[in-house]
């Protein structure tokens, strides 16, 4: 197993180091089957608004899918303990998960599901904001998947939204939380204005502020 360590705004020294192999490889050591590469960034917030300064993030690659906890504490060694039992959480969830897919019996092909349709509400009450400056730059593999697969990838990086490989239409979508309960996705629209799932729902300057 990969485990590698970054740091913002805080030295890496050998006692953290070794603090995180101790709790992160005890937190993964029973699904090592399922697990190739770990990535743990450690960093110290700046800003003195905020209380929670010490910040533990664990992104798992694990057979083509991304699972991710992070926590925040006024300790480092706190930090670390919380995401280190957080993500042994997700990574049973995961475990699970796949193992019931395999015990599921396969339903009839005649059966079709229905994809949530795009809603209008994509920010409530929010006010939408731009960061002053990118801080950070990802690069993921986006392979294609369907909307029920791209919401427990939602569920397993403990982020508010998920981008992903429509497997039906090809087109990238968003996968998000909606303030006020239950998910939304976006889709893109043709140049006629129409989507490919045939909703014609039109934007509103708010959302179109948010996402521009």
């Amino acid at each position: 197993m990969k485990l590698v360590i970054h740091g913002k705004n805080i030295e890496i020294t050998d006692g953290i180091r070794e603090y995180v192999h101790q709790k992160i490889e005890k937190a993964v050591n029973h699904f090592q089957n399922l697990t190739n590469e770990v990535d743990v960034h450690l960093s110290v917030a700046r800003n003195p608004r905020i209380n929670d300064k010490q910040a533990a993030e664990v992104t798992i690659y694990a057979n083509g899918s991304v699972i991710r906890a992070e926590e925040s504490s006024e300790n480092l060694y706190a930090s670390i303990d919380m995401v280190a039992d957080k993500i042994a959480r997700k990574l049973r969830k995961y475990k699970e998960k796949r193992h019931d897919k395999k015990t599921q019996v396969p339903e009839k092909t005649s059966i079709a599901v229905e994809p949530p349709p795009v809603v209008e509400d994509l920010i409530g009450d929010r006010t939408p904001e731009l960061p002053e400056e990118v801080v950070r730059t990802k690069y993921f593999a986006m392979p294609p998947m369907t909307i029920t697969e791209a919401l427990e990838q939602l569920q397993l990086v403990d982020h508010d939204f998920y981008m992903f490989r429509n497997a039906e239409t090809g087109e990238i979508n968003v996968i998000y939380e909606r303030n006020h309960g239950g998910y939304g996705v976006i889709q893109p629209r043709n140049s006629n204005g129409n989507s490919k799932n045939g909703n014609t729902e039109s934007a509103s300057p708010a959302e179109k502020a948010h996402h521009q």
